[in-house]
């Protein structure tokens, strides 16, 4: 009775499983694993199929817990419950632990591709370019598409796809002549956490500088309004062109 108070659900006591919603079973699952006084709990993700509502009893209990100076292994998808409770915080990928340290280190400062791409929730869109006709309609469809699906701005999207069409059309331009093989890649990258959306373009062709031209064209004049960095490299004959907007 000690314990159900605990978890708060000593006036269910006498309740069968049936009639307890998800979250008071979650609570009495742990309830009947500190019966026997563990030296550590093992949870493997102990919100999963919960509603919000639910979510919030379970971690509640948790939370109470660590207070308590409960060890505990939590395997769990909720990144800032995790850095709430932590005390170390252990990232797995290509199976095994790809990234480890304090909340602070892996959340603040993730030093990982993988880590960093998941904590910030990083979205991607690519698309290929391999003729000079190629369909800009449905590039910018596809645009409109990943945006709206991720929640951004529609003042955003618009700008975006302003950003990618007037950067192909310049490089498409600057870089290939009439007859050649056009091998162009773009990638686009959205960051739910602070909204950064970042613009990646790889082309063959001449090495071709957009932003370091002696005129600037109406397209490159865009660019450096619209964005917040530009940069540009050449690397293994490739040009890259990364803009963040």
């Amino acid at each position: 009775m000690t314990l159900l108070a605990q978890v708060g659900l000593a006036s269910r006591a006498h309740a069968r499983p049936a009639v307890l919603s998800g979250g008071q079973q979650q609570r009495i699952a742990i309830c009947r694993c500190l019966m026997m006084e563990p030296k550590v709990l093992l949870f493997d993700e102990p919100t999963s199929a919960l509603d919000p509502t639910m979510v919030g009893e379970v971690l509640a209990v948790i939370r109470m817990l660590a207070k308590r100076d409960m060890t505990m292994l939590i395997v769990t998808h909720e990144m800032n419950f995790a850095r709430e409770v932590a005390t170390r915080v252990l990232f797995l990928a290509d199976h095994g632990i790809y990234e480890q340290g304090t909340p602070e280190e892996v959340f603040d400062h993730p030093k990982g591709e993988k880590t960093i791409a998941f904590v910030r929730k990083i979205k991607y869109f690519s698309y290929e370019i391999t003729a000079r006709d190629f369909d800009l309609m449905a590039f910018q469809g596809g645009l409109q598409i990943f945006g709206e699906k991720y929640g951004m701005r529609t003042q955003s999207i618009h700008r975006l796809q302003i950003c990618c069409e007037e950067l192909i059309y310049e490089m498409l331009n600057g870089c290939y002549s009439e007859n050649d093989n056009i091998d162009m890649d773009i990638s686009v990258t959205y960051a739910e956490m602070d909204k950064a959306v970042q613009i990646l373009i790889l082309c063959g062709g001449k090495a071709y500088n957009p932003f370091q031209q002696p005129d600037d064209g109406l397209g490159v004049t865009i660019l450096k309004r619209m964005a917040q960095k530009l940069d540009y490299r050449l690397e293994s004959g490739r040009n890259h062109i990364e803009i963040t907007m």
